[in-house]
């Protein structure tokens, strides 16, 4: 059975291509998970790839990933991130690593972005490389 990455993202990243790409440049959410499929395999791993604008949401598809036994669980949170204890506690509960993902950097960006509820409990963070940051995650999964 090939081992699978869980590919988590959060709200408004479906907007991806036409959303200020001035700060998150214009590849799509389409492009970004074509390119994370092509990484992952030259790993040997699976892409379980995901996008939802529902806190809740992720907050199963994060137990699911612990129940399917993923590998790891790769997530872009997006706004999230700076708000949500309920996915720091889960988290925190689950046994896949978690690592965190990030096209533009929050640390250069406003003030309330500094603030990573779910960095609390990822084992890595990939930030401010576009896509790169994806592939970077992927590669880091691949690893453990």
């Amino acid at each position: 059975m090939t081992p699978t990455l869980f590919i988590l993202n959060g709200p408004n990243l479906n907007l991806l291509g036409t959303r200020e790409p001035e700060i998150y440049g214009t590849t799509t959410l389409a492009e970004i998970e074509a390119a994370c499929v092509e990484k992952a395999r030259e790993h040997g791993l699976a892409v379980d790839f995901r996008q939802t604008n529902h806190e809740g949401v992720l907050v199963e598809w994060l137990h699911e990933a612990h129940a399917a036994g993923a590998k790891a669980v790769i997530i872009n949170a997006a706004a999230y991130t700076h708000t949500s204890v309920a996915l720091l506690d889960a988290a925190k509960a689950i046994t896949p690593p978690v690592i965190e993902v990030h096209l533009s950097d929050p640390q250069t960006r406003e003030d309330f972005r500094h603030l990573s509820y779910i960095g609390q409990a990822a084992r890595q963070c990939f930030k401010g490389k576009g896509l790169a940051s994806y592939c970077e995650a992927i590669e880091a999964a691949a690893r453990l």
